[in-house]
This record gives C-alpha cells, structure tokens and sequence, in this order.
C-alpha cells in the first residue's frame, strides 16, 4: 500500500494549482500553434499529486506500451523535473505536426529528436513559466532532452529529484492537425519544494482572493 505523502494541498490550494496549469497549457497551445501553422486544442488538465509508484502506475507501467518523454531540469525556489510524455506510436504524429509537408519516413526519423524536443520546450516552458510568473518566482530552466522507456525510467533521472517525495502529475489530451495525442505533464518535486510549492500557493490565494480561485476553477 501507498504511503501518504508527506506534504498535502488543500483542495483550495488544489484549484488554484490547476488554475495556473491551466493557463500555462493555454499559452502553451498558443505557442505550439505559431510552431505548427495550424489549430492546437488541449483539454482543460486534470491535475493531482501523487507518489511516484502511483504516478508510475498512471501512464500504464507494465502494460507494454513505449513512451517517449522530453524532460527538462527546473531550479530556482524550487527544483525538480519536468516532462512532457505520450505514447511512441504517436511521436510520428507529433513529428509530421512540427514538421509540416510530406516528409518520407526517413527524413522524419532523423528530424524526430528535434522535433519532440522542440515541442516539449515549448510545452514544458510554457506551462512552468506561467505558473512561476503567476506565483511571483522565477526559475532556470535547463534545455530539453529526449528519452524512450517508461515511468520507472523517467521518473528516476539524474540529476536530482533523483528521490521524489511527490509528482505533480497533470493529465491532457491535445489535438494538433487532427492528430489526438493524449499526453501526461509531470513535475517531479522533493520534500523541501513541495513545502515551498505549497507556501506560495497559500500566497497566491490570499494576494487574488479565495472566491477569485474557486470561481476562476469552476468555470
């Protein structure tokens, strides 16, 4: 049996977080749609903290799918790990979006680490930049990476959290060129920037008011 994880959001503290990855992956299809020269729709995210077996077990560890992830190291108030993650079947997909034209298979698999990586910083970038922005911090960002596998593999990459004691764990479909890609956004967080996480959203929430939140999650 899981755990309970050691540091816990409230419920308010729960719907102002998924405000600002709300916003975040908003100006992230903005983004994306400039990239792609088309319409990019993502759902509205489905946002929980989990532990990281549980996290693991969300993206369907061990039921034989490959993943493909774009990760990218986050500092500042707090540090962790972010990342971009969807089936491999669909990278191609994602890629032939990016890309544009007709591209034979060839030329798309050697455009295909660019491509994913692209997309991840632009996703990855605008959802954490946003909401940093909004909680009044900044972060340094590193520049993304590519890798194939699983959640035990990607939620164990060094450098640190290379023990996460919480992923912020963010669940979104997005459509680009009539192409539906389900992807997962993930944050992996450790104990002391869960803490801080958890400080600066009670900050938030006082600086634009409780009703303000809960009104702006309802709608």
């Amino acid at each position: 049996m899981t755990p309970p994880l050691a540091v816990a959001l409230t419920d308010l503290e729960m719907d102002a977080l998924t405000e600002l990855v709300n916003l975040g992956v908003s100006n992230a299809a903005l983004s994306l749609r400039e990239m792609v020269r088309e319409e990019v729709i993502l759902s509205v995210p489905k946002v929980s903290v989990l532990a990281r077996d549980e996290a693991i077990a969300s993206i369907g560890e061990g039921d034989g799918r490959r993943l493909v992830a774009v990760h990218q190291h986050f500092q500042g108030d707090i540090e962790g790990r972010a990342l971009l993650i969807f089936p491999e079947a669909k990278s191609m997909e994602l890629v032939r979006a990016v890309v544009g034209g007709d591209l034979p298979l060839e030329e798309l698999m050697e455009l295909e680490q660019e491509a994913l990586a692209e997309t991840g910083n632009v996703i990855l970038n605008g959802c954490l930049g946003t909401i940093a922005n909004n909680l009044q911090h900044s972060l340094r960002i590193s520049l993304p990476e590519v890798v194939y596998g699983g959640g035990s593999e990607f939620f164990n990459l060094a450098p640190p959290p290379d023990v996460a004691d919480g992923v912020v764990f963010i669940y979104i479909n997005f459509l680009v060129r009539e192409r539906d890609i389900k992807g997962y956004i993930a944050m992996l967080l450790d104990f002391p920037s869960l803490v801080t996480l958890k400080g600066m959203l009670a900050r938030f929430i006082e600086r634009v008011g409780e009703g303000t939140v809960t009104r702006s999650h309802a709608s």
